[in-house]
């Protein structure tokens, strides 16, 4: 499996907007794409202006295929004027749990 983290700064007038498009982003994600098996929207508990996106896909044609989707454009067209500085990306490949693993979890995350 294929994971990124991404790590933006939010102007702080737009942090109630920009948390909105993302959940939008990630619900869409993780609903609509079957190659995406996790998609976290995470705060700095210390810089509230820090988000954290932890994403999880089945592989390059899957995290390519992510942005393609209407979701995506969408969230990158509501928040590019948002954002404070560019947008850092660090690509991994996940460890644990296992592709197996990953594959079961997805059913929990588009049941809710």
């Amino acid at each position: 499996m294929n994971a990124i983290f991404v790590t933006l700064n939010v102007k702080s007038e737009f942090l109630q907007a920009f948390t909105e498009a993302s959940f939008a982003d990630g619900r869409g994600s993780v609903r609509e794409e079957p190659g995406c098996y996790r998609f976290d929207v995470l705060q700095d508990s210390n810089l509230p202006t820090r988000f954290y996106l932890y994403e999880v896909y089945r592989d390059d044609d899957a995290m390519n295929a992510h942005l393609e989707t209407p979701h995506f454009k969408a969230w990158l067209d509501t928040v590019e004027d948002m954002l404070d500085g560019p947008m850092e990306i660090l690509p991994m490949k996940t460890a644990f749990p296992s592709d197996e693993g990953w594959q079961k979890q997805k059913p929990g995350l588009v049941n809710w």
